[in-house]
């Protein structure tokens, strides 16, 4: 794949950071919408559709992601929450672990916290809350953390990472969990805010002014003229 051309089969998404204005994304698009990060280069999305028809979602699967581009993810949102000045960083299963634990790197951590949807034998229930997310709509697993780990949250600063924010489901179920052990991060994290539909979600409401990611993506509408366009 060259500069300046957008991917031609699904496994090409997400390789590769393209030069400022290589798109417009105020156009229509077919396949795919382009994202514009901070430094001015862009990244081109999956163009997901929704089954009303008419609506569709740019999307990202982070550990698909090459890892020239999961490093820049990392480095954008690690700056973004350094003034947070977060102690410990926790990661969402399953796609927000890689870029958790690279936030964490590049935080200067030795290491982070993972929270889990597979139960080890020596994890207890109450440590665990319901889980589901928007790309697994049908499935309710429970969200874990090794009651090992808790010295590591206890008392710290806690930057709570997952990939993607869409409708908040995720994150929710992280912030519960949290609350379970009356703890409570400093700040959220994600690669991406796909639309804005998380702010309908009340439980994220005190939580606003704390969420930082890469970049956000909008909402898109089926376009007249064929493609799909944001707004």
């Amino acid at each position: 794949m060259s500069h300046n051309t957008p991917p031609a089969a699904p496994h090409e998404f997400w390789q590769e950071l393209l030069p400022a204005q290589s798109f417009d994304d105020s156009m229509s698009h077919d396949r795919f919408f382009p994202v514009t990060l901070e430094d001015g280069r862009q990244l081109c999305l999956p163009i997901r559709p929704l089954a009303d028809g008419e609506h569709a979602l740019a999307s990202i699967i982070i550990n698909q992601a090459s890892f020239d581009v999961l490093e820049v993810l990392a480095e954008i949102l690690a700056r973004k929450l350094a003034p947070f000045e977060p102690d410990v960083v926790a990661g969402l299963p399953t796609l927000g672990l890689a870029l958790a634990a690279e936030v964490a790197r590049k935080l200067g951590h030795s290491r982070y916290v993972p929270l889990g949807t597979s139960r080890k034998f020596w994890y207890e229930e109450e440590l665990s809350v319901p889980l589901s997310s928007i790309t697994t709509p049908d499935q309710i697993k429970r969200l874990y953390v090794d009651p090992r780990m808790l010295p590591l949250l206890e008392g710290r600063r806690i930057a709570l990472v997952d990939d993607v924010i869409s409708s908040g489901t995720s994150i929710c179920a992280g912030l519960d969990l949290l609350k379970k052990q009356d703890l409570e991060p400093v700040v959220i994290g994600a690669a991406m805010l796909q639309s804005n539909r998380w702010r309908e979600n009340p439980a994220l409401a005190p939580f606003q002014d704390r969420i930082r990611s890469c970049f956000s993506t909008p909402l898109l509408s089926k376009a007249t003229e064929g493609g799909w366009t944001a707004g």
